[in-house]
């Protein structure tokens, strides 16, 4: 079998596994969410953008995302709540939503550094600086363009979902490490061993 890394080459695997993702996302809102200190509300559904990322990589879980929100665009409600429609996008929780594709494209360049197996620590690191660092750097600033708040007081109450999201943060990771160990065809690429020099990289079909 050829090599096969994350490069956006799609075939009908990949293009299922893109659609497993989005559906996965979508299904975590459906226990739907609640609101505490304003508008934007707290669901289960970044946790299946953390780990679309570090499963699918950056591009392909970057893609499950954006499959997802333009359902979203087109009017079904997949978010939590029920919420869909193109208004979604103009609301203060708009730069959460969009700031799930650029943090699933971080969480995969992390988790997959160097095309090396996800390891404990990189997994971990990645999933919190892609899945909450770069969420909330670019839903924060839209919630106070949105709601007119001053930035820093949007940010104080925007920690508000942060033990949630670290919560959300250790379980991708487990589950992430988990699939590593024994079930390494769910990542699906090459992963490049330490000693390159003398071991060959590591296929997963």
């Amino acid at each position: 079998m050829a090599k096969r890394s994350d490069t956006g080459r799609m075939d009908a695997t990949d293009v299922a596994r893109v659609a497993v993702f989005a559906a996965i996302i979508a299904v975590l809102g459906l226990p739907g969410s609640f609101t505490v200190l304003g508008a934007v509300p707290i669901t289960a559904q970044t946790l299946g953008v953390m780990l679309a990322g570090a499963i699918l990589g950056p591009w392909f879980g970057a893609l499950s995302v954006s499959v997802l929100l333009a359902l979203v665009a087109v009017g079904l409600p997949l978010l939590a709540g029920g919420r869909g429609g193109i208004g979604v996008f103009f609301g203060p929780s708009a730069g959460y939503a969009l700031g799930w594709i650029a943090g699933a494209a971080v969480i995969g360049l992390i988790v997959h550094a160097a095309g090396r197996r996800p390891v404990l620590w990189r997994t971990l690191v990645g999933i919190v600086t892609g899945g909450i660092l770069v969420v909330y750097a670019v839903g924060v600033p839209v919630q106070s363009a949105v709601t007119r708040l001053p930035l820093p007081e949007t940010a104080l109450t925007s920690l508000v979902f942060l033990p949630g999201d670290v919560v959300k943060a250790v379980i991708a990771t487990a589950i992430v490490t988990t699939l590593v160990r024994a079930y390494p065809r769910a990542f699906r690429r090459t992963w490049a061993t330490k000693d390159t020099t003398t071991t060959p990289a590591t296929l997963v079909p």
